[in-house]
C-alpha cells in the first residue's frame, strides 16, 4: 500500500490555541479521502507542513492541501520546505507550480495570454495614490484590496471611492492585488469549478452572508451544487489550457463580468478547499474524492516527475 500525505497548517491542528473555526472543512474532506484513498491503494495521513521534509522519506507523495496559513507571513518559510520537500518525494501540485501559485501576480500573467481575467491592478504597497489610480484606471465606484500572497480573504478590503481610507492593519501588508468589485458576487455567486487530472469532477456557487461580500463559511457564506453549461465550462478550461502542465487538482474561481461572460479572480493550484460535499457520494464513494485518488494513483505509476527545484523561472506556459 503506498502512502499519501495531506500537509496541513498548526491552525488545523486538533489542540491548536489558535483553531481555525472552519477546522471542520479539515474533517469533512477528510472523511471522504481516507476511505477513497484507501479503496485505491493508498494511505492518507496528516502532517504538518512545517514538518514535510523531515517526514517525506515516508511518503510516496505529499499533498498541501490544507497549508492555510502559508500566506499570514509563512511563504518564504512554505516555499523552502516545500522545495527540500520535493527533492524527497513526489509534491503535488509541483514546486514549480507551487512557487508560481503562491504568488498572485499570475493573473496578469494569465490576462496576457488571453484568459479571461478579472480586471486587476497590481501595487507594490497600499498606498492612498495607488488606490486613486485603481479607481481611475477600472472604473469602478468599488474596489477588492487583496493581498498578492494571501488566501481566504485574509487582510482584504472592501473599499468605495467616498470611504474613509482603511486603517494599515487592515489593508495588505505587502504587495496587494486591486479588483473591481461585482454585485454579481451578492446577487448571482462565485462560482468554483474543480478539477483533477485535468478532467472536470464538480461545481459549487457560492454565496456570502447578508450585508457581507465574502463567500467563505468563516464569515458566513455558503455554498450550493452547481451543473455548469457546457459554455461556461469551456470558460474554465479555456483558463486551464493556457497552462503547460495538467494539475493534479486544480479550482477555478469564477464570478460574472458586467459583461454576462464568467471572469477568473483566482486559479488556486496549492490548497483549494476542494467542496467535495458537491461531488456525488458520501464517505469513501464520493466521486470526487474517488477521482483525486485515481489521479494521483496513475501519477504514481508514471515516471517520477520531480522537476530540478526552480524558483519561478520554469514556464508554465504554452508556446
Amino acid at each position: 500500500m503506498k502512502s499519501v500525505a495531506v500537509l496541513i497548517s498548526d491552525n488545523l491542528l486538533p489542540d491548536a490555541e489558535n483553531s481555525r473555526v472552519d477546522r471542520f472543512e479539515l474533517e469533512e474532506e477528510m472523511s471522504k479521502l481516507v476511505p477513497a484513498f484507501a479503496d485505491n491503494g493508498m494511505k492518507l495521513d496528516e502532517v504538518r507542513w512545517r514538518e514535510a521534509s523531515g517526514r517525506a522519506p515516508d511518503y510516496d507523495a505529499m499533498l498541501p492541501l490544507f497549508v492555510w496559513d502559508y500566506f499570514e507571513g509563512n511563504a518564504a518559510a512554505f516555499c523552502r520546505e516545500m522545495a527540500r520537500t520535493s527533492q524527497l518525494t513526489r509534491l503535488y501540485n509541483n514546486l514549480d507550480v507551487i512557487n508560481w501559485n503562491s504568488d498572485k501576480a499570475y493573473l496578469d500573467e494569465l490576462a496576457k495570454l488571453g484568459a479571461p481575467v478579472l480586471e486587476t491592478v497590481t501595487l507594490e504597497r497600499v498606498t492612498r495614490a495607488g488606490v486613486a489610480k485603481a479607481f481611475e484606471i477600472t472604473n469602478a465606484d468599488k474596489l477588492v484590496i487583496k493581498p498578492q500572497t494571501g488566501g481566504g480573504a485574509w487582510r482584504q478590503v472592501l473599499f468605495h471611492k467616498d470611504d474613509v481610507f482603511p486603517d494599515t492593519s487592515r489593508l495588505p501588508p505587502a504587495a496587494a492585488l486591486v479588483q473591481p468589485f461585482l454585485p454579481s458576487v451578492q446577487d448571482e455567486g462565485e462560482y468554483s469549478f474543480v478539477y483533477f487530472g485535468g478532467q472536470f469532477s464538480h461545481a459549487c456557487v457560492k454565496r456570502p452572508g447578508a450585508g457581507d461580500y465574502r463567500v467563505q463559511s468563516i464569515y458566513g457564506g455558503t455554498e450550493k451544487t452547481y451543473t455548469p453549461t457546457a459554455g461556461e465550462r469551456q470558460s474554465a478550461e479555456d483558463i486551464l489550457d493556457v497552462l503547460d502542465i495538467v494539475p493534479l487538482y486544480a479550482r477555478v474561481d469564477l464570478l460574472r463580468g458586467p459583461d454576462g461572460q464568467l471572469r477568473l479572480i483566482e486559479l488556486e493550484l496549492i490548497e483549494p478547499y476542494l467542496y467535495l460535499p458537491h461531488a456525488e457520494g458520501e464517505g469513501g464513494e464520493n466521486k470526487g474524492a474517488q477521482r483525486l485518488a485515481g489521479a494521483l494513483l496513475k501519477g504514481l505509476g508514471s515516471p517520477d516527475p520531480i522537476p530540478v527545484p526552480v524558483y519561478k523561472t520554469s514556464p508554465l506556459y504554452k508556446t
